[in-house]
């Protein structure tokens, strides 16, 4: 069964605390926390004052998902207001082995982050090092996009190599278009984490969407 990660990008940021509670009562295991700049994607949504703000109300791991420039520049105040996990993109700095390091440097788990158009080759010298690899299905900044299906084929390629390499120890998580149709394929290749957005929090009842993404991948 799949782990659940509701994005709060969709969720009512009036009764956030609610909405967190909803889906932390449902039985999702992470929250997806999506960091834009304006630069490295179109969007701007917030930073580290809301994981602060967030940390107190749940026990679900944070997954702060920096979608910025030189993700390296805030790595130290995420970790520092919560962050149970930070992602940077191998698109967004000429460092990645740097940021990732400084990301396990301080206590965090470190995850790499590809978007649709990057091979999973470009981040194989630091499988080693990280926790997690996170695969966009959506090209990143927007929520309510489409599942990207060809990007199944990077989750296998991804299972295959962990498969083999006894010094690998990262899950796979997937973001974007995720409901509980579209993830029942990536869960077969292998995919062991879901963040889920509109699909959870633009729902009347995002707990039972919750409960219909772990119910699709119950086998």
């Amino acid at each position: 069964m799949i782990k659940v990660a509701p994005s709060i990008l969709s969720a009512d940021y009036i009764n956030l605390q609610k909405s967190i509670e909803a889906v932390d009562q449902a039985g999702a295991e992470v929250l997806h926390i999506d960091v834009m700049d304006g630069l490295f994607v179109p969007a701007i949504s917030y930073g580290p004052a809301w994981v602060k703000a967030i940390r107190p109300i749940t026990q679900m791991e944070l997954d702060c998902h920096l979608m910025i420039e030189n993700p390296e520049r805030y790595v130290d105040t995420f970790a520092d207001n919560g962050a149970d996990l930070i992602g940077v993109h191998v698109e967004a700095t000429p460092h990645i082995h740097r940021a990732l390091q400084m990301i396990k440097n301080k206590g965090v788990k470190a995850e790499v982050v590809i978007n649709p158009g990057t091979p999973v080759s470009l981040i194989e010298p630091v499988l080693y090092l990280i926790d997690q690899v996170l695969v966009m299905t959506v090209n990143p900044g927007f929520g309510g996009q489409k599942f990207i299906p060809e990007t199944i084929s990077k989750i296998k390629q991804l299972n295959q190599l962990r498969n083999e390499n006894e010094d690998y120890d990262f899950t796979i998580e997937i973001d974007g278009g995720v409901n509980n149709q579209t993830v029942v394929k990536p869960y077969e290749a292998g995919a062991d984490v879901a963040v889920a957005g509109s699909y959870v929090f633009g729902a009347e009842n995002p707990a039972e969407r919750v409960q219909a993404i772990k119910k699709a991948t119950d086998f």
